[in-house]
């Protein structure tokens, strides 16, 4: 079922699956880093509808068939309060208890959600899948080695940016995926993987972001999605799998949140691996689904 709601004024465009007896509660899915709802939170969404969850997949803000301008743009302030509308938006619903909403973020999503959940207790319970923080991965890399420099010069590049577009020359992007499959794979893994997902059949989208807004990086640049997670004290699930160059982000999380936790680790998953490989999303969304029939239970 499409649905939109609002976000800071822009309207967001949402799929809403419902199960086919009584919810067992309510779940909003975000979506990774350039990604869209018809992605990996269209999959998990659809298959938690399945196991007995009223779920609400959208397109963050400036992406998708979302509004806003520039097109593309990743803007961490924005993508928390996009989820907090989501949440919002849900508890508007007849079929839809306010007390049992919880909250699912895939990738960029998980550190979003994070985020979203320490300031908002209406959502219950938070899940995630391959959870990044967005920002220490553009300053520290996906595997969390990239030298200091690396970051410092794209900030330059989003500086000279800002002028260009001051002075008339339009909106400034950057592709965030290699142009060609040996490129992809020069990268390592974690890149050639990325690439395949988003840039091939495997699972692109024509509305997923193939190039972002250099205004991106300095509003990335000073966000930190682990900030107030002394203050998360809901029930918190993390899933991440063992070969995902980014399972440290996970790692950390899970010790600085101040709740009930439980660290998941699937054996032999990288980090895209838990997008759309179903010997990976079976048991991640088993996992969810029992640990959201628990703690959202009436």
């Amino acid at each position: 079922m499409n649905v939109t709601f609002r976000s800071n004024g822009l309207e967001i465009a949402g799929h809403l699956h419902l199960p086919a007896e009584e919810p067992l509660g309510a779940l909003v899915v975000g979506h990774p880093g350039t990604g869209v709802k018809e992605q990996a939170a269209g999959l998990y969404a659809q298959r938690l509808a399945s196991a007995g969850f009223v779920t609400l997949a959208y397109d963050a803000a400036y992406q998708g068939e979302s509004e806003g301008l520039p097109r593309g743009l990743e803007d961490p302030a924005q993508r928390v309060e996009d989820l907090k509308a989501a949440v919002s938006s849900l508890t508007t619903r007849a079929d839809v208890d306010p007390d049992r909403i919880g909250l699912l973020g895939i990738c960029a999503s998980g550190g979003y959600g994070l985020a979203a959940a320490a300031t908002d207790h209406r959502i219950k319970a938070v899940g995630t899948v391959s959870a990044v923080d967005i920002a220490r991965q553009f300053r520290l890399g996906a595997d969390g080695t990239q030298p200091a420099p690396v970051f410092r010069s794209l900030l330059d590049a989003a500086a000279a940016a800002r002028t260009a577009e001051a002075r008339g020359e339009g909106v400034q992007s950057f592709p965030p995926f290699p142009s060609s499959a040996s490129e992809a794979r020069a990268g390592g893994r974690h890149v050639h993987e990325g690439w395949e997902y988003y840039c091939t059949p495997r699972g692109g989208h024509p509305r997923s972001a193939k190039t972002l807004p250099w205004s991106s990086v300095d509003r990335i640049a000073t966000f930190d999605a682990f900030a107030a997670l002394d203050l998360l004290t809901q029930p918190l699930l993390m899933v991440a799998g063992r070969d995902a160059v980014t399972s440290w982000m996970s790692v950390e999380a899970f010790q600085r949140a101040a709740g009930p936790k439980e660290l998941a680790w699937l054996d032999g998953a990288s980090h895209v691996d838990l997008y759309d490989k179903d010997e990976f999303v079976t048991p991640a969304v088993d996992k969810l689904a029992a640990f959201f029939t628990k703690e959202l239970a009436k």
